[in-house]
């Protein structure tokens, strides 16, 4: 009985946290002071690399900005190679330096504030090189919509 209500409760702050980061990206994007599209394109360079079954997104992140991410429907790696950087998530405030590697969960939206210049990768399992394509598969449209995977559970049950 005691298990799940710790679970009920878990389940309550993560979806109030949820909820506060769409309110607060919907915020920066009505103040102008974050952005989409082409601008934040132009403002974070990516660079897309393929590898046998695997994608590779880099990004650069200038010192000072604050970034509000998608919605990732798969559990992968990333790798900060470069900078310093506080992500919030769900679980709380990670302070994070280069070098680092972590691994993304489905359902996870960060805020990230950058302390200085950083360079983050994550790696996705795909077969696409279409960028269309393979954001469709990994990014979800909202919280509703995260595929988990078995392997996925799999590997979320034994991390705990």
């Amino acid at each position: 009985m005691e298990l799940e209500k710790q679970k009920e409760n878990s389940l309550k702050q993560i979806n109030e946290y949820r909820n506060k980061v769409l309110d607060l990206e919907q915020e920066l994007l009505d103040s102008g002071v974050c952005y989409t599209g082409d601008e934040l394109d132009k403002i974070n360079p990516l660079k897309h690399s393929f590898g046998d079954g695997c994608y590779i997104r880099e990004i650069f992140m200038p010192a000072g900005q604050v970034i509000i991410s998608k919605i990732h429907k798969k559990l992968h790696p990333y790798f900060i190679m470069r900078g310093k950087v506080s992500i919030l998530t769900d679980e709380g405030v990670q302070h994070i330096q280069a070098p680092y590697s972590g691994i993304t969960k489905p359902g996870t939206k960060r805020v990230l504030y950058m302390h200085e210049d950083t360079v983050f990768i994550t790696v996705s399992v795909t077969d696409k090189t279409d960028l269309k394509e393979i954001e469709d598969e990994v990014i979800a449209k909202d919280f509703q919509d995260p595929l988990i995977t078995k392997a996925d559970l799999e590997l979320l049950k034994n991390e705990k």
